[in-house]
């Protein structure tokens, strides 16, 4: 059953901060259980926008463009819920699931293969994820070990395009 987090969490947000926002992917990170599938499932539509009506460069661009303002969200999100690293921050698995949506073709298998291969990634935290999650703190910890499974993932999908399995 999907709820939503702690009315005590949900209390200390200023949902009038667009850090409450962007860092939550539109409130995806504050649907329980597992938020970062949630988050996950979000970016998907919009990476999908971005591939079919740019290609990879205005998927590039987003990322660009999503990395730093994820640093800068889930900055403020955590100063206003006092809390390192919140499972409710998800704009990070937005970026890593658009990089691994970059090699990807405009079919069903291929995108749910990129979304399986991300959450893999991203939940066991193989090294160097894992190394880099605990390595980096703040912000840019927040962002780094799902930046670095997005490109896990993208490379297996490279690799499975170029061996013509996909």
């Amino acid at each position: 059953m999907i709820k939503f987090q702690s009315q005590d969490i949900l209390n200390r947000l200023n949902f009038h901060h667009p850090a409450t926002w962007l860092s939550t992917w539109g409130g995806a990170g504050l649907l329980k259980p597992a938020p970062g599938t949630w988050g996950t499932v979000a970016a998907l539509p919009f990476g999908i926008f971005f591939l079919y009506f740019g290609g990879v460069p205005s998927l590039l661009l987003a990322i660009a463009i999503c990395f730093p303002v994820g640093l800068w969200a889930s900055k403020h999100f955590e100063g206003m819920i006092h809390e390192k690293d919140s499972s409710m921050i998800v704009i990070d698995e937005v970026v890593g699931m658009w990089i691994a949506l970059i090699p990807v073709t405009l079919a069903p298998v291929p995108i749910l293969l990129a979304f399986i291969l991300f959450r893999f990634f991203d939940i066991l935290k193989p090294t160097p994820i894992g190394y880099l999650d605990k390595k980096f703190k703040g912000p840019m910890g927040v962002m780094i070990d799902d930046v670095v499974a997005g490109i896990f993932a993208a490379l297996i999908i490279i690799g499975l395009r170029y061996a013509g399995l996909l």
